[in-house]
């Protein structure tokens, strides 16, 4: 009998997850909140020379300097609008910091990851976009941030430090 009490009584765990609902231009995407740090206005950047359009710039944060990219200019070419919901988020990558400037950044979802669905394209190009899902505003692609950037582009934004590099080429 307490078994059976128990399994009437047992909570089972949702499976939902909660993401940070962003535009680009008009269509809808989606970070999973557990890689968000925390989400900031827009901030002043330091350009960086030589970086590609869509790499913005970096700025200080807690004492740790933080690259940030501009996902509407690394997706389409256009660099984010812009406007008071334009957000500067910060995620974790790969055991860093990486900011991203995001447009509309100011909503939230609870959704099964599971609704999200491939879209049929095999994208070598944007392998940060992943898997889509449908409801009634449309369709809803979500952005892997482990998947942003390039081994290239990782090691111009994230370059070893003197640390790391120990006493290499000293004498």
């Amino acid at each position: 009998m307490s078994e059976l009490l128990s399994k009437r009584t047992a909570v089972v765990a949702p499976s939902n997850r909660l993401f940070l609902v962003f535009y680009i231009g008009t269509e809808r995407y989606a970070l999973l909140a557990t890689e968000v740090v925390e989400v900031l206005p827009r901030l002043a950047l330091k350009p960086i020379a030589h970086a590609p359009i869509w790499v913005a710039g970096v700025f200080a944060h807690r004492a740790q300097m933080v690259p940030v990219i501009d996902i509407s200019a690394m997706t389409f070419g256009l660099e984010a609008v812009e406007r008071t919901s334009t957000r500067l988020v910060l995620v974790h990558y790969r055991g860093k910091r990486l900011g991203l400037l995001l447009e509309q950044a100011s909503d939230t979802l609870r959704c099964n990851p599971a609704d999200f669905q491939p879209y049929g394209l095999d994208n070598h190009d944007t392998p940060y976009l992943g898997p889509v899902r449908q409801d009634a505003k449309g369709l809803l692609q979500w952005i892997r941030v482990d998947h942003l950037l390039s081994p290239a582009v990782c090691a111009l934004l994230f370059p070893p430090s003197l640390d790391d590099a120990g006493t290499q080429g000293l004498v």
